[in-house]
């Protein structure tokens, strides 16, 4: 798990004598509570010993901090202390900040954080100023932010690979590279599909052999035909898999997505492998950490990927189609075209417990190859999707939940589908049908494992970012009660 790493700056009185006969006895218990208190949460703590009091307090531990790597700056004010000088070491951390201060009514902590916060406001420093004392609710107000900072700090500077260009005419998948340059400060390196067929011919033999039989003894089923699914298809796909991770560590991209369909699917191989197996966090060579990929080249559902996965810490995400809508029982069919991430079938640290849940059938494609299939195991989800109104951002965010529908629900379903079967999530979502379909800018989903609504509101104001809710209840997000 990828905990934010978050720098910690007790500010203290710079006036000796208020310093030595009111101040210091309350800040410096204070401090070392803080110390305590913020040690027991799941973040990466730096902070210095001392309480900074001077000019030269402030800059020295400011630098020791930026040099550390923090991601996210905390202003501890326990007592009064000039807000010009933690305005100071704000500005020169430079990064996304909480103000703090608590509710004693003796320290004086509310005048210096209004100060403080009052100055930063008119200065248009965007920060998030907390007066509560070091508690459950100060970790429930607090741990959202910490953890959009951190994603919103290390966006800057990742890659994205774009493998192949629009995929079946899907305009929502293509994006403006400068825009998010601008905004996201993620840049993207355009690599044409056929490179990966290219290098999968280059792959060695020993390296296709490994990971196939990884593969082929883990999942709980291999459906071989006589047709278009045989042994030497899937190992087509893995070697695919294989050339493609070989690329991403080349080329040191971050996060990608492949067009696939039409031309690998029908000249080809489908690469439900690698869509299968990248965004999870093993394959035949062990535990790593998961690289998200979207299908269908689609890039604000890779970019949104990405962003969960650093929201929650590290954790895979799922690629969905927005298929279908069970009116009667509220429930959300989302299918992919021939991959789910692994991991969501048991959501299990084991890679052998997730994958006996894996049937591996034939692809309902020209070119063969194919397909995971499985339905994922129930639990939350928190849904989302970057997309644009007019050229600017938006972000839906959902809460929802994996379930096991009925079989006579399930047959009826696979009875409409007939033979193009597909890995398919049934999800009970706390959302307005009719307002999704009126307002939900894509034919794409992402989700991941867990509750981080408040983690994508915060990301939302961080950016500028527009968050949409279709919820159909009233929620507190962000201090605030919204409806849509």
């Amino acid at each position: 798990m990828t905990l934010p790493k978050i720098g910690l700056i007790t500010f203290g009185d710079n006036r000796e004598h208020e310093w030595e006969h009111v101040f210091k006895k309350m800040t410096i218990p204070r401090h070392d509570e803080a110390i305590t208190f913020f040690k027991t949460l799941p973040i990466e703590l730096v902070v210095p010993e001392s309480v900074a009091r001077t000019k030269d307090d402030i800059d020295t531990q400011v630098d020791k901090l930026k040099a550390a790597g923090i991601e996210v700056f905390v202003a501890h004010l326990p007592c009064w202390t000039s807000p010009n000088l933690v305005v100071r070491g704000i500005m020169r951390a430079d990064l996304p900040t909480v103000v703090i201060g608590n509710k004693h009514p003796g320290t004086h902590s509310t005048v210096g954080l209004l100060g403080t916060g009052g100055t930063l406001s008119q200065i248009g420093y965007s920060h998030l100023r907390i007066r509560e004392d070091f508690n459950d609710e100060l970790i429930h107000k607090i741990l959202p932010y910490f953890r959009a900072a951190a994603t919103k700090v290390r966006l800057p500077g990742k890659v994205f690979g774009l493998f192949g260009g629009r995929s079946l005419g899907i305009d929502t998948g293509t994006f403006d590279p400068m825009q998010w340059k601008k905004l996201f400060g993620v840049d993207t390196e355009h690599i044409d599909q056929l490179e990966i067929i290219r290098r999968a011919d280059l792959v060695e033999d020993k390296d296709t052999e490994k990971m196939m039989t990884w593969l082929t003894s883990s999942v709980g089923k291999v459906e071989y035909n006589d047709d278009k699914f045989t042994p030497e298809k899937l190992a087509f796909q893995v070697r695919c898999y294989i050339a493609t991770m070989q690329i991403i560590r080349e080329m040191g991209l971050d996060f990608v997505a492949i067009k696939c369909m039409p031309d690998l699917t029908t000249h080809f191989v489908p690469q439900c492998i690698s869509a299968a197996l990248l965004p999870g966090p093993y394959d035949a060579d062990g535990m790593r950490d998961p690289i998200m990929m979207s299908c269908e080249a689609d890039g604000d559902a890779a970019l949104t990927m990405e962003i969960l996965k650093e929201i929650s810490g590290g954790k895979s995400v799922l690629f969905m189609d927005v298929s279908y809508i069970d009116d009667d029982n509220d429930t959300y069919y989302f299918p992919n075209c021939g991959a789910f991430c692994t991991w969501y079938a048991k959501r299990d640290a084991n890679p052998e417990v997730n994958l006996k849940q894996i049937e591996l059938r034939a692809a309902n494609r020209p070119g063969g190859g194919a397909i995971t299939y499985f339905n994922p195991d129930p639990g939350e989800l928190t849904l989302a999707r970057l997309y644009r109104v007019d050229g600017e951002y938006r972000m839906a965010i959902i809460k929802g939940e994996t379930v096991k529908i009925s079989k006579k629900e399930y047959d009826k379903f696979v009875e409409a589908r007939g033979s193009h079967q597909l890995p398919t999530a049934f999800i009970k979502l706390e959302a307005d049908s009719d307002l999704l379909i009126s307002e939900f800018g894509s034919n794409h989903i992402l989700g991941v494992d867990g509750r981080y609504t408040e983690e994508l509101v915060q990301f939302c104001g961080l950016l500028g970012i527009t968050p949409v809710f279709f919820n159909l209840k009233k929620e507190v997000l962000d201090g605030q009660t919204r409806t849509i």
